[in-house]
């Protein structure tokens, strides 16, 4: 008993030290967003608290950015990601999870293949169909590459792939066919799956940077991402106001994070899936 305990002492104590070492860049971001530049640029690694707590960085970021239309921007971005890629990759994981066709093995290879390849060699052919589609400088264009996601079709097959069968042979002795199965009996069980993939999703389009530099360089459609690389200066960079951006723009996530923290937990708990 004893022992048992001595290891789980061990294992909170290596956890707790983890956590803090992962919150050590955000505490360090809060407290540049305070400072002065010169407090934020000299090299003194006791200086670790603000001398004088200024709201300079903010001021400065607030004038130089539309943060309400960034807001706004991003806040579509995200929606629109998270409702196509739920919508989309349900329908394919239940398939590869639960139905028999053809190709089926082959068409899951390439989804697991798909997962390997750099998100950025897709970023060429992605620009010439919304090229072609006449489509930059749109909230459109921000959405475009999340209309379908591998992962997420990963995600939700490990999910269904782990509810009873007997459900399914109820429901057909109860004459459903296989859309009202989906519908009704196994959709409303991967609530849990549903909702991580949604945070994955929302998670995934708000750090995205490379995509929105490409396709919008109009400033009244960019997210917080790539504003928040506009103001990295060539030279110089004025990093109190640049931590104060970012401050302004992890609120979002912070608060998504907070209201579905169990869901997340939960999802990838049921489904076997990680990041």
């Amino acid at each position: 008993m004893g022992k048992k305990r001595s290891k789980n002492i061990l294992a909170i104590c290596l956890l707790s030290i983890g956590a803090v070492v992962m919150l050590v860049p955000f505490i360090w971001m809060v407290l540049t967003a305070f400072k002065s530049v010169t407090e934020a640029t000299q090299v003194n690694p006791f200086v670790i608290f603000p001398s004088k707590w200024l709201l300079d960085g903010f001021e400065s970021a607030i004038a130089k950015m539309d943060i309400p239309q960034l807001y706004w921007n991003t806040i579509w971005m995200i929606v629109g990601r998270v409702v196509c890629a739920v919508l989309t990759a349900t329908m394919a994981g239940y398939a590869f999870a639960r139905l028999e066709f053809k190709g089926k093995k082959l068409l899951f290879t390439l989804v697991i293949f798909q997962m390997m390849i750099p998100t950025q060699i897709f970023i060429i052919p992605q620009y010439l169909m919304i090229n072609a589609l006449g489509a930059q400088n749109s909230i459109f264009a921000l959405i475009f590459p999340g209309l379908v996601t591998a992962f997420g079709t990963f995600l939700m097959r490990q999910n269904f792939i782990n509810l009873p069968k007997e459900l399914e042979e109820s429901a057909r002795l109860d004459g459903c066919n296989v859309g009202q199965t989906f519908l009704f009996i196994m959709l409303p069980l991967a609530k849990s799956g549903m909702v991580a993939l949604g945070i994955f999703t929302a998670l995934f389009a708000f750090k995205d940077l490379m995509w929105p530099l490409v396709v919008n360089t109009n400033q009244a459609t960019m997210p917080l991402a790539s504003a928040l690389a506009k103001l990295q200066g060539t030279f110089s960079s004025d990093y109190p106001e640049l931590m104060a951006a970012s401050l302004l723009a992890c609120i979002p996530m912070i608060v998504i994070y907070l209201i579905f923290q169990k869901q997340f937990v939960e999802g990838i708990a049921t489904s076997g899936g990680k990041l």
